[in-house]
C-alpha cells in the first residue's frame, strides 16, 4: 500500500470520500437512496436490535485489530438475532469518528464486518457516518422469524432444563491473554491462539437454529425461553428467571469450559470466567428436558444442560459433590455500564 494512503487520515477526505470508499462493502442495488428496503418472508415477524460500541470500552487498540473489532461489533448483533430466533436480513452501521482516524482503519474495520456477515449472507443495507471525539460503532440488525418460533426470554417455566450451546469462559480467557501475555505460561499454543481467536472472533450461534426446530418439529408449540451470554453465563439465567417469574438451579460441576482452564486457572478463576467473563455469544435456552437432551446431543462437544428451572425466583449455585456451599447468583458481579 502507498505509504501517503496508509497515513490518510478521515479528514483528508471527508464525509463523502469516507461514503464513497465504504460503499463498496454494500450490495450497489440497495445503496444511493434515503433508505434501505428489505423484504421479509411470508408469514415471518421482523426482528430489530440495536448495539452501540465505543472505543475504550468494547474494543481497543491494545487488543484488538480494526478487522476484529468490526468482526466482533457483527457478531454481537447476529448473536442478538440469534437469541431471538431469527434469521438475519442485513445490517445498518452508524460510525461516529474523530478526524484524526486514518481511512484504512476503518476500511479495515469494514473489512472485518463484512468476514463475519459473509459467513452468513447477510449485507451491510445502508448507515452514517458523523464526526465525533470518540470512535463509536452503533450497528442495527434486522432479521426474521416466524411468530411460533420467537424465542422471548419469558418463556421458562418451572421443570425446564436449562442448555448452554457451548464453553463459557474462553473470549474472557483470551482478553485476559491479551493484555497480559506473560499469563498463562502452561497454555500450549494451540490453547493460548484458541483462547485468544474466542475472544477476537466470536461466533454467533445462527447455526443452532435450524436444529432446534428439527428437533422441536417447526414450528413449535413448545415455549422456549432464551438468550444469548453476551454478558456471561450467570446474567443470561438470572434475566431469563427475572422474566419468566421463575428461580433456577446451576450445577457447577455440568458448566462447560474450555479445557485449557483445567492446568492454568484455579477452580474457582475457572467459574468466574465462566459466569461472569460474558462475549461468549453463546445461546442459553429453556426447553423440556426431552428435547433439550436431544439438542446438546446433536450439537455435540461443548453443548450441556447445566440446570433446571425451578419454583420461586432464587437463582442456585449447586454443588452435588457438596465440596463447596450453594451461592445465590447475582448481576453484581458481572459488566454494568455505569457502575463505576
Amino acid at each position: 500500500m502507498n505509504s501517503d494512503l496508509s497515513s490518510q487520515q478521515v479528514k483528508d477526505i471527508g464525509e463523502q470520500g469516507l461514503l464513497e470508499r465504504l460503499q463498496r462493502f454494500c450490495p450497489p442495488e440497495i445503496i444511493g437512496d434515503d433508505a434501505a428496503v428489505l423484504v421479509t418472508a411470508p408469514e415471518q415477524s421482523l426482528v430489530v436490535t440495536t448495539d452501540v460500541l465505543v472505543d475504550g470500552v468494547h474494543f481497543s487498540n491494545l487488543t484488538t485489530s480494526p478487522e476484529d473489532a468490526g468482526w466482533r461489533a457483527a457478531a454481537a448483533n447476529l448473536s442478538d438475532l440469534a437469541a431471538m430466533g431469527a434469521s438475519p436480513l442485513g445490517i445498518t452501521v452508524g460510525l461516529g469518528l474523530p478526524g484524526e482516524v486514518r481511512v484504512s482503519w476503518v476500511e479495515r474495520l469494514y473489512q472485518g464486518m463484512t468476514e463475519c456477515l459473509q459467513k452468513y449472507n447477510t449485507p451491510i443495507v445502508g448507515g452514517d457516518v458523523v464526526r465525533s471525539p470518540v470512535t463509536t460503532l452503533a450497528i442495527t440488525a434486522f432479521g426474521q422469524v416466524h411468530p411460533n418460533q420467537i424465542i422471548r426470554r419469558s418463556g421458562a417455566v418451572v421443570g425446564d432444563a436449562i442448555v448452554v450451546t457451548g464453553v463459557h469462559g474462553a473470549s474472557q480467557a483470551g482478553l485476559e491473554l491479551l493484555l497480559h501475555p506473560q499469563s498463562g505460561q502452561n497454555l500450549k499454543d494451540v490453547e493460548r491462539t484458541a483462547l485468544i481467536r474466542a475472544h477476537q472472533r466470536p461466533q454467533p450461534r445462527l447455526d443452532v437454529l435450524p436444529i432446534l426446530w428439527k428437533i422441536l418439529a417447526s414450528p413449535s408449540p413448545i415455549p422456549i425461553a432464551g438468550m444469548d451470554s453476551s454478558d456471561g453465563l450467570a446474567d443470561a439465567i438470572i434475566q431469563i428467571c427475572r422474566a419468566s417469574g421463575v428461580g433456577a438451579v446451576l450445577e457447577r460441576r455440568q458448566i462447560s469450559m474450555p479445557a485449557a482452564f483445567d492446568h492454568w486457572l484455579t477452580e474457582e478463576q475457572a467459574l468466574a470466567y465462566a459466569l461472569y467473563g460474558g462475549e461468549d455469544f453463546e445461546l442459553v435456552l429453556c426447553l423440556p428436558k426431552e428435547s433439550a437432551l436431544a439438542l446438546v446431543q446433536h450439537l455435540g462437544q461443548g453443548a450441556a444442560i447445566v440446570g433446571n428451572i425451578t419454583p420461586g425466583s432464587t437463582v442456585l449455585l449447586h454443588d452435588e459433590q457438596k465440596k463447596f456451599p450453594d451461592q445465590v447468583l447475582n448481576l453484581s458481579q458481572g459488566f454494568q455500564h455505569f457502575s463505576q
